[in-house]
């Protein structure tokens, strides 16, 4: 509680309009960041032991989820962008001391990503029998793809209000709820997982209405604190109108929707990405999906220090604070490259043994562990275009980061592994993407290093 008391004070200077030293923001940054990274942990050992409980079921399953995988992810980032739409806004309101308005942007949200997460979930069920096929699927592997992707699409609603909830609880300085939550879901999703995969012997099926299950229950809790015990947002006994406002909606929008077509175009990359890692067969398939989550292991610090740098710069900017700013976002990129540097040390040498956990199939484990190995490389940088990505989202600049963040992906990622997967089939693929991560992260350090993106509030 201590903690928690010292971080409200420290994000009150920031309102307040006064001047920090360099170990109060070295302390809020840290303050801010521990609970987002052990959130963002958590979640990745969650789907962590998700893929090593299917891919104990044999090579198929896994490939089978590992085939519609990224689909999942690209909902997910759409979902993420109407959160972060409604969410950047709380924080400048915040940070501007208006908590009247925050609460009026937060009920708008409520109601917008309602009507944003049915829309997703209609979608799902109407392309989930052919979607396994268009990403070049067999029909070995077809029926467990299709029926998997079609849960989780269901479950899209849970998704989406638990990913709101947390955004807002963030961007008011409340990281602990939402990283306790998180942890508490990756218990609840292994043990109704263990429970439907094995116990009721549900396969496939059973870890997508396992992990369903788990972030309904952690969605409504989110919720609750939310809006009832937040102490600056909460809305219970603060009557308001929840009718979407057009000033609020189309600033949403304007934050939003470039995130939203990143998500969606970064979404379709790594599909074709699926494309061309689909005809190397069924090893290749499950060997990169489950080399990807172990290599989620080493990144997701990373988002948690961007989450904590969203915050930091969306309250700064409100309060007017330019140069705390960018003082803030030059320490967030400083940690975040570090921490994932270690991460990528880690990651190599250890990367055997964490794909012998993912899988007991010794060709996915050699190949797995190969080009675990090639990524590690790519690690600091990409840990510079995630925390970079993070402030400019803060400070409304999401238009031009998501520009990059395209440009990078399909003209470096895409033309790279279409050339070098012939080759050297998915070292090849992951070459390409250690190449680009890197690529991708000096350039948004050069845009950092403008502070051009300071312009856009």
């Amino acid at each position: 509680m201590a903690q928690q008391s010292s971080t409200d004070r420290l994000l009150e200077m920031i309102r307040l309009k006064q001047d920090m030293t360099t170990r109060q923001q070295l302390t809020l940054t840290a303050q801010l960041s521990l609970p987002a990274i052990l959130a963002q942990l958590s979640m990745i050992v969650m789907f962590f032991i998700d893929a090593a409980m299917v891919g104990h079921l044999g090579a198929e399953q896994s490939a089978a989820i590992g085939l519609v995988e990224t689909t999942t992810w690209l909902l997910g980032g759409l979902s993420s962008a109407v959160s972060m739409g409604f969410s950047v806004q709380v924080a400048h309101a915040i940070g501007a001391n208006d908590f009247d308005k925050a609460r009026n942007v937060l009920r708008q949200s409520i109601v917008c990503a309602l009507l944003w997460s049915i829309t997703l979930s209609l979608v799902c069920v109407a392309i989930h029998g052919p979607l396994p096929y268009w990403l070049g699927g067999t029909p070995d592997i077809a029926r467990d793809a299709s029926l998997y992707f079609l849960i989780v699409g269901c479950s899209g609603i849970f998704f989406q209000m638990e990913g709101l909830a947390g955004s807002m609880l963030k961007c008011a300085g409340n990281m602990r709820v939402p990283s306790a939550l998180n942890i508490a879901m990756c218990v609840m999703d292994v043990l109704f997982n263990y429970l439907f995969i094995y116990i009721l012997d549900m396969g496939v099926a059973g870890a997508a209405i396992g992990t369903g299950i788990a972030v309904l229950i952690t969605a409504a809790l989110m919720l609750y604190f939310l809006t009832c015990r937040s102490q600056i947002l909460a809305l219970k006994g603060r009557p308001g109108s929840f009718r979407p406002q057009a000033l609020v909606v189309k600033k949403a929008f304007k934050i939003g929707a470039p995130m939203g077509l990143q998500h969606l175009l970064m979404g379709s990359a790594n599909i074709v990405i699926t494309l061309i890692v689909a005809p190397l067969g069924v090893v290749a398939i499950a060997a990169n999906s489950f080399a990807v989550t172990v290599e989620s292991l080493c990144y997701m610090p990373g988002f948690g220090i961007a989450e904590a740098a969203t915050t930091l710069v969306g309250q700064c900017l409100g309060a007017g604070q330019r140069k705390l700013t960018r003082s803030f976002a030059h320490l967030a990129v400083k940690m975040g490259m570090l921490t994932m540097t270690v991460m990528g040390v880690l990651m190599w040498v250890f990367a055997s043994e964490l794909m012998q956990v993912m899988s007991p199939v010794q060709d996915i484990i050699t190949l797995g562990a190969q080009v675990l190995r090639i990524e590690a490389w790519a690690e600091p940088m990409f840990a510079a275009a995630i925390v970079c990505n993070g402030i400019f989202v803060g400070a409304g600049d999401t238009i031009r980061s998501a520009a990059m963040s395209l440009t990078s992906m399909w003209l470096v990622r895409i033309t790279l592994s279409a050339m070098l997967a012939p080759a050297y089939g998915l070292q090849g693929v992951w070459m390409a993407m250690c190449i680009e991560l890197c690529f991708r992260g000096a350039i948004f350090l050069w845009r950092l290093a403008t502070g051009a993106w300071l312009n856009k509030y």
